[in-house]
């Protein structure tokens, strides 16, 4: 029987209302975050490392041109940390964005 490796903490706490932030294109995650703020009004970005500039692109780009009153309601950083190779740790850089639209 295999053994799977545990998930992060932050990736087991998960909604409909999330949407991760990875490698793709801005605007994929304009579109899902469009989804989730149309239907419940409120939703969480997450995002680890280096895509951190990319959601800070997709908070903006909602904000100045699809969503105007769109509301931060909170902004969580952390560092976890996760198994890298050969049995070591290592610190990841974490961002969890809270979003409203009144």
């Amino acid at each position: 029987m295999e053994e799977k490796e545990p998930q992060p903490a932050w990736t087991q706490q998960t909604s409909e209302n999330t949407v991760f932030i990875g490698r793709k294109h801005v605007m994929n995650y304009v579109v899902a975050c469009l989804t989730f703020l149309n239907s419940s009004k409120k939703g969480i970005l997450k995002v680890r490392r280096r895509t951190i500039s990319r959601t800070v692109d997709t908070v903006e780009l909602l904000k100045r041109i699809l969503v105007k009153d769109l509301q931060l309601k909170n902004i969580s950083i952390c560092i976890e940390q996760v198994a890298g190779r050969e049995s070591k740790t290592r610190n990841v850089s974490t961002l969890e964005l809270d979003v409203a639209k009144p």
